[in-house]
C-alpha cells in the first residue's frame, strides 16, 4: 500500500501542475482579451469597454468595439487555436520536430490558391468571404498530398528528413509561382496581397469569424477524439501497426484535419508562420507529451501567441500598425534557429 501510494504521488503531482498550467494559460489569454479590447488608434478606457459591452455606450463606442475590435480579437484566438493544433498533429504523424504547415509549404499552398482568387475576382460581398476558406483547404490539400507522396516510400513510411527537405523545395516552388502572379496585380491588389503575405489578419469582420468557424467547430473534436492515436503513431510506424492501429488510414484522416485547419486560418489570417511550429513544442515542455493534453495546450498557446502579436503590432506604432506575421516572426525565427542547432547537435 505505501508503495503504490508514493507511485501515485508524482502522478498527481503532475496532474496538478498541468492544470495549473492550463489555467495560467487561459488567465493569460483572458488578460490580453481585455488589453486588446482599449487598444487602437482610438483608445477606449476600461470602464467604456465594461460600460459598452453591457449596452450603455455610445454609438461610436459600440461601432468600435463590435464591428472592429472583438472581430479582429476572435479571429486571432481563432487562428492561434487552428495553427497551432495543425502544427501538433504534424509534428505527431511525421515524428518530425520541425513540421509546420509554413515550413512544409503548406500555408504556401493555400495562399496561392486564394492570391489567384483575389488577383481575379474582388473581396467584397458575403460569397467570397464564405468561398476563401474552402479555396485555401483545396490548395493546402493538394500541396500536402504532393508532398507526402514525394516523401513517402513503400515498406518504409514516411521519412522525418525527406518530409522536411520535401516541404522546403514545394514551398519555394509555390513561393516563386506566387511572385509571378503578383506581377499582374494591380497597384491596389498588389497593395493587400504585399501586406496579406506579411501575415496580416485582414478578414477582421464577423463574416470572416462566420466562414472560419465551422472548420474549427467540426475537426477540433474530431482531433481531440484522436489524441490516443497520435500517442501511438508517435511510437513509429511498426510499433503502431504492432498495436494494432491502421496507420495509414489514421495518418490521412489526421493530415486531412490538419490541412483543414491551417488552409481555412491561411484564408483569413495570411502569411503568419512559425504559430504550428512554436506553440507545440512551447506547450510540449509545458505539459508532456500526451497528446491529450498536448492538444489543448497547444491550442491555448497558440490563442495567446497571436493575440498577444496582434496586440502588440497595433500598438507599437499607432496609427499605423506591424502586421502581426512580423510580430511573430521576429519571436519565431530565432526559436527555429534554436530547434534547428539542437537537431544538428
Amino acid at each position: 500500500m505505501e508503495s503504490q501510494h508514493a507511485a501515485m504521488q508524482p502522478q498527481a503531482r503532475r496532474r496538478s501542475r498541468n492544470t495549473l498550467v492550463i489555467a495560467v494559460l487561459a488567465a493569460l489569454i483572458v488578460i490580453c482579451f481585455l488589453v486588446s479590447m482599449n487598444i487602437g488608434v482610438i483608445r477606449l478606457a476600461p470602464l467604456d469597454v465594461l460600460r459598452t459591452l453591457f449596452g450603455m455606450g455610445t454609438h461610436k463606442e459600440h461601432l468600435i468595439l463590435f464591428d472592429f475590435r472583438l472581430p479582429r480579437i476572435v479571429i486571432s484566438l481563432l487562428i492561434g487555436t487552428g495553427l497551432a493544433v495543425s502544427g501538433c498533429i504534424m509534428q505527431g504523424i511525421s515524428r518530425n520536430a520541425l513540421a509546420d504547415p509554413g515550413i512544409l509549404g503548406i500555408n504556401a499552398g493555400a495562399g496561392l490558391v486564394v492570391m489567384l482568387f483575389i488577383s481575379f475576382y474582388p473581396t467584397t460581398g458575403a460569397a467570397p468571404v464564405f468561398l476563401l476558406p474552402i479555396l485555401a483547404w483545396v490548395g493546402a490539400g493538394l500541396t500536402a498530398a504532393l508532398i507526402f507522396a514525394l516523401s513517402y516510400k513503400r515498406h518504409v513510411g514516411l521519412s522525418p528528413t525527406r518530409l522536411l527537405l520535401t516541404g522546403v523545395a514545394v514551398a519555394a516552388g509555390i513561393s516563386a509561382a506566387m511572385i509571378v502572379v503578383t506581377i499582374r496585380l494591380s497597384p491596389e491588389k498588389y497593395q493587400f496581397v504585399a501586406t496579406w503575405l506579411a501575415g496580416s489578419i485582414w478578414g477582421s469582420n464577423w463574416s470572416f469569424v462566420l466562414a472560419l468557424l465551422p472548420f474549427l467547430v467540426v475537426l477540433l473534436p474530431f482531433v481531440f477524439y484522436k489524441a490516443s492515436v497520435l500517442n501511438v503513431l508517435n511510437l513509429g510506424d511498426q510499433t503502431a501497426t504492432g498495436l494494432g492501429a491502421p496507420v495509414q488510414r489514421e495518418q490521412l484522416l489526421l493530415l486531412a484535419a490538419a490541412v483543414g485547419l491551417a488552409g481555412s486560418c491561411v484564408a483569413v489570417s495570411g502569411g503568419i508562420g512559425f504559430i504550428g511550429l512554436i506553440c507545440p513544442h512551447l506547450a510540449r515542455r509545458l505539459v508532456g507529451s500526451k497528446h491529450q493534453l498536448l492538444l489543448p495546450a497547444s491550442a491555448l498557446t497558440g490563442s495567446l501567441l497571436v493575440i498577444a502579436s496582434d496586440t502588440v503590432g497595433r500598438w507599437i506604432v499607432q496609427p499605423s500598425e506591424i502586421p502581426t506575421g512580423i510580430v511573430v516572426a521576429v519571436l519565431g525565427a530565432p526559436y527555429f534557429l534554436y530547434l534547428l542547432t539542437r537537431s544538428k547537435a
